[in-house]
């Protein structure tokens, strides 16, 4: 069915109109055929039988393809009917909505300015979508009127010469009976002359056996008048012979032949010419509906070619522009119970604080000032190919293109933002201290965990967790509260680094957040203020590291690529030293053999208890893979989906891989999502 109302797609209209053209062209020539044919009543004399038989064979045949084609158009009309309908349901639907959203997106929700439908009409996109809605309401009468025309035109009319046909038929036939009863009447009067003969002769026989005189002479009398009866009869027979020869001559050379060709011409080929003429109609009028729907689809191309989204943009900000105050600055309120000044406060407590969160600072500054410049250069980059590009109607690069665009500008602002940040401390600290940075040597703290009391040196109370509370400088081995960090004098007695502020600007640093045991999806964090403090020593003496230094090693279990300057590219099986542990940020500092230092997510690594044990467990680590051998549809987030044949890889770990649990194993999938599945649902490999 989808076939008899394929050229009713829109796409398709031209190759539709050919294929009607040549069906057009193959119904003229089905009529040329048959008038070129010899007549049956020149070529088939006396065949009356074989013609009729041939003619009742024609015509079933034929009844048969006018019924099938009825039936099609029918069945078409009937189609296009209910494609219609629908429509019509669908073009409703849209212009409800439409009506309900074209004000939001033309002028907006609250506008400045009055408008008019003129104004509406005036936005392009908006006059496009117009044309879309008018074309598929007019579409939606053309198919109704196609249908309405292929109902009355060619339903109708087929059904209506088909039934004549087989009323004329009977009628011919019947008047073919009546020429051969006309024929054969004729030949009747032999019959009423060999009656009168037998009549003749029995009378003659009655005479000789007459015995009396008396009936002899009315004996006589009867033999004559009965002998003049059967000269009449010979008479009358001769004369119908003679008729009946003419008639029998009429009959097979005009009557005969005649009739045939009344069959052939009249009935048979005038049926498939008006048949052909029908279908010829039909196709006529599928052109003219695919051309009605050809100028629905070149009005809405051409209201689409004028939208123009720049002079849209200019009517919404023409309707939309207000008055705009920025907000008054914040300003220095004082304490409801303490009378102060909006002054920074430089007594010598305060002033190690903004001191030490000057050194702070502006060693972010440094840091983050690589990065911005290498975001900025992305983004040159990105715009540059942004504006090469040319819109069509395929899905693929392109979209991945303007994602990495809008992800660069969204990365490029929160750098600024933070760069701004930065600037606006220094600038605020510098204006109240002047050059006065202190001794400028910085400790090296690190976050620890305290499992016996340990006296702050700079509060002197105790710290005291196993969670973390307090830090410890690496370098002369002090150890403080994590809010006491700021306030400790820079007098580090082990320190060799002098601190200097440089008012250069740069940017926040991006950093990856991770889930345990898959690979970590990347979002904007601050790194942990120990790791930033620390990271530019780190740097500068990577090449101090020594394999003597009693560092714990720890098995890499995933590819980690860098992507700041702050973390460090390690591969998967490889052993590192840990510098400085986890210390809540999901962030570990580590030593690679060659003596880099930097950071790697904490749930990439495996830690070992000795580096030997690390090199071992490197060494006989093995990936384990199977192959799924049903599907099976996950049931929660921590199960993950499975197609028959897809290959997973098997985690480790002691609670990971097979030893997750009775009936589940734990793995990733080709897509690096990890999960669990049913053990007995794949097959080691």
């Amino acid at each position: 069915m989808k076939k008899r109302l394929g050229c009713l797609e829109a796409p398709n209209v031209a190759h539709c109109s050919e294929m009607m053209t040549s069906y057009k062209a193959t119904f003229q020539c089905v009529a040329a055929d048959e008038r070129q044919r010899a007549t049956y009543g020149q070529a088939l004399p006396d065949q009356v039988d074989r013609i009729a038989a041939l003619f009742d064979a024609h015509s079933k045949s034929l009844h048969h393809h006018i019924f099938q084609v009825r039936e099609i158009y029918r069945e078409r009309a009937a189609l296009e009917r209910e494609y219609a309908g629908k429509l019509q349901l669908l073009t409703k639907k849209a212009a409800e909505k439409k009506a309900k959203m074209e004000v939001s997106y033309v002028v907006g929700d609250d506008p400045t300015k009055s408008w008019d439908t003129n104004t509406l009409k005036q936005n392009s996109l908006n006059t496009a979508y117009d044309e879309i809605i008018a074309s598929m309401n007019n579409t939606t009468q053309d198919h109704f009127n196609i249908a309405d025309a292929l109902n009355a035109e060619v339903v109708v009319v087929l059904a209506g010469i088909e039934r004549r046909n087989e009323e004329a038929k009977k009628k011919e036939m019947q008047f073919f009976q009546k020429l051969l009863s006309d024929r054969d009447k004729y030949y009747a009067n032999r019959l009423k002359y060999d009656d009168e003969c037998a009549e003749v002769e029995s009378f003659r026989q009655k005479q000789g056996r007459a015995q009396d005189d008396r009936h002899a002479e009315r004996a006589v009398k009867q033999a004559e008048q009965q002998r003049n009866d059967m000269l009449n009869s010979k008479n009358t027979y001769i004369i119908s012979t003679a008729i009946a020869n003419s008639a029998k001559a009429k009959f097979y050379n005009e009557d005969l032949p005649a009739f045939e060709n009344l069959l052939s011409e009249s009935l048979q080929a005038r049926l498939v010419d008006r048949f052909v003429k029908i279908l010829i109609h039909s196709q006529n009028l599928s052109l003219t509906h695919l051309d009605k729907l050809k100028t629905r689809i070149t009005g809405v191309d051409s209201k689409l070619k004028q939208v123009n989204s720049r002079k849209d943009q200019e009517q919404f900000i023409e309707y939309n522009i207000r008055h705009f105050i920025a907000p008054d600055d914040w300003k220095f309120e004082p304490s409801s119970v303490h009378y102060d000044t909006d002054s920074m406060n430089t007594e010598p407590s305060p002033k190690v604080f903004l001191q030490n969160k000057l050194s702070k600072c502006s060693l972010q500054l440094q840091e983050l000032q690589s990065i911005l410049n290498t975001k900025r250069r992305e983004l040159d980059q990105l715009s540059q190919r942004v504006s090469q590009y040319k819109p069509d109607h395929l899905l693929g690069e392109v979209d991945k293109l303007t994602d990495n665009h809008l992800e660069a500008q969204h990365q490029l602002m929160s750098y600024t933002t933070s760069e701004l940040v930065l600037n606006t401390e220094v600038d605020t600290i510098v204006k109240s201290i002047g050059n006065d940075v202190g001794a400028g040597k910085l400790h090296a703290f690190k976050s620890s965990s305290f499992s016996i009391p340990t006296s702050c040196a700079y509060c002197k109370s105790s710290i005291w967790g196993l969670s973390k509370q307090g830090k410890t400088c690496k370098l002369c081995g002090i150890s403080v509260h994590n809010k006491c960090e700021l306030k400790v004098p820079a007098d580090c007695q082990n320190s060799t680094e002098t601190s200097s502020v440089t008012m250069t600007r740069t940017n926040t640093i991006s950093s990856r957040n991770s889930i345990r045991g898959r690979p970590i999806e990347r979002i904007h964090i601050n790194y942990p203020s120990s790791i930033t403090d620390s990271i530019s020593t780190s740097t500068s003496s990577a090449s101090s590291f020594s394999k003597e230094e009693d560092y714990p090693s720890a098995l890499v279990l995933f590819d980690f690529a860098a992507t700041s300057e702050f973390e460090l590219n390690a591969a998967e099986g490889t052993t590192v030293h840990i510098i400085e542990h986890d210390d809540g940020s999901g962030w570990v500092k580590v030593a690679d053999k060659t003596g880099s230092r930097g950071l790697v997510p904490a749930t990439y690594l495996e830690i070992g208890s000795s580096a030997n044990t690390s090199r071992k467990t490197s060494s006989t680590f093995v990936k384990q893979r199977v192959r799924a051998l049903y599907n099976y549809e996950a049931g929660g987030n921590d199960e993950i989906s499975l197609k028959e044949g897809d290959i997973l890889e098997l985690s480790s770990g002691p609670s990971g891989g097979t030893n997750f649990g009775d009936g589940w194993w734990e793995g990733f999938d080709a897509h690096g999502r990890k999960g669990i599945f049913p053990s007995n649902y794949v097959k080691l490999i």
